[in-house]
């Protein structure tokens, strides 16, 4: 994936089975678009958001994640469902575009947000925390929309979580 995060042996080794992925330096071409479930971002004014989002559950879909795309709409993302709540370090190994990475509590709450990611950047983005998803946006489209911790996220593949 475009993002790689930190902590993937520690998250690998937390799996029920051990996952064999590809090492993110050998992965070359972007991956199939993913099965989609629709998202929505209320806003603390109500103002609702909706994203088509693809579902990265696999520890091979989420190492590969965004990289080598070079477009993505600013009604699409990629959420990163997490096996359990965890911090969530993510990079931009790879990836060609800016992205915004909205991290979601186990409330379905946005936690953090690191805005305009900078492309092929393997500076660390931080959670700052334990989270439940991660989603990946287009680059400025937080800012544009007034998305900001403490928004509601809604979507039925979050439903089961919300506690």
């Amino acid at each position: 994936m475009r993002w790689f995060f930190l902590s993937a042996a520690v998250a690998a080794l937390s799996f029920s089975s051990v996952v064999h992925a590809q090492p993110a330096d050998t992965i070359t071409k972007a991956q199939a678009e993913l099965p989609t479930a629709p998202l929505t971002i209320t806003t603390k004014d109500g103002v609702k958001h909706n994203f088509t989002v693809e579902l990265a559950k696999t520890y091979p879909q989420q190492e590969v994640g965004e990289m080598f795309r070079t477009t993505l709409p600013h009604d699409r993302g990629m959420l990163f469902m997490w096996p359990r709540p965890q911090n969530s370090d993510m990079w931009m190994r790879n990836t060609l575009v800016s992205l915004d990475i909205v991290f979601i509590d186990s409330t379905n709450h946005v936690h953090a947000i690191s805005e305009k990611a900078v492309p092929r950047s393997e500076a660390i983005l931080s959670s700052q925390g334990v989270v439940a998803n991660t989603l990946e946006l287009a680059g400025g489209v937080t800012e544009a929309l007034g998305i900001e911790v403490g928004d509601e996220v809604s979507s039925p593949v979050l439903a089961h979580m919300k506690q």
